[in-house]
């Protein structure tokens, strides 16, 4: 049975840079049994109702503005697949979750930078989530929850965030250290991953040291995609940290392995 996986997408850099955050990202699509298809999450996909990827062909989306222009002329050319996406609906309908089918939108840079990483060749058929921040944990949970049973079926299921992403406080001149308040927060949320405490972790806002900080309000959307991966290992409820780097200070680059 394939995992479920939280991975950072970080920065728009990733995309043309050689580090080890990236050499581990292309290490970890050739260690994983090949999947069937791929079930993505991304925090840069927001949607009050939960939106189901009926794309057969995805445009690369350049949803940042003022990098190398390099970034710009990367493609990421992935096929959906409907039959995945039809399953993916009738799972959500089953478990009383509300859904629309979107059938323009590209992939979004939370989407194919980890994918592109992952899977170079954009060989693997690709259906794209959206994440809902003004949801409860709980619910988010559940989300993930109702398709645990595509990781049965050879299908990997990926949420793209980051768990400390707080833009207002990146030190973009990095001088390797990391602040004290982002280790604090991430140290905390590892110790309630890794003992799968559920009522602790949806309720980080009040309980995790410094949430205001690592979490802010504008931009809870990157740290929630964790419990849409999570909710998805409910059967196997187990998390591994897979890896853990900051940059700038404070951005977290984490994989964490559920499953």
């Amino acid at each position: 049975m394939l995992p479920s996986l939280f991975i950072a997408h970080g920065s728009p850099l990733l995309a043309i840079e050689n580090n080890d955050y990236t050499k581990f990202l292309n290490q970890l699509g050739q260690s994983l049994p090949r999947p069937k298809a791929i079930v993505l999450f991304s925090a840069h996909w927001e949607s009050e109702v939960q939106q189901v990827s009926r794309v057969d062909q995805y445009s690369t989306i350049y949803d940042f503005g003022g990098f190398d222009p390099a970034l710009y002329s990367i493609k990421y050319p992935a096929h959906g697949n409907l039959d995945h996406a039809q399953e993916i609906e009738e799972l959500l309908t089953q478990n009383g979750i509300s859904f629309k089918n979107e059938t323009t939108r590209g992939l979004d840079h939370g989407a194919w930078i980890v994918l592109r990483m992952l899977y170079p060749n954009a060989e693997i058929p690709v259906i794209a989530m959206s994440v809902n921040p003004n949801l409860t944990p709980e619910q988010q949970y559940k989300i993930g929850k109702a398709i645990s049973i595509l990781r049965e079926k050879d299908i990997l299921i990926i949420a793209s965030g980051g768990t400390v992403h707080n833009l207002r406080a990146l030190k973009w001149a990095d001088n390797g250290e990391v602040d004290p308040w982002a280790l604090e927060f991430d140290d905390w949320l590892a110790k309630n991953l890794e003992n799968w405490d559920l009522q602790t972790l949806f309720n980080y806002n009040s309980l995790a040291p410094n949430a205001p900080l690592a979490v802010p309000p504008y931009g809870n959307e990157h740290f929630i995609p964790i419990f849409y991966a999570m909710g998805a290992a409910d059967n196997h409820p187990k998390s591994t940290l897979l890896h853990r780097s900051f940059r700038y200070g404070n951005l977290s680059h984490s994989v964490w392995q559920f499953g």
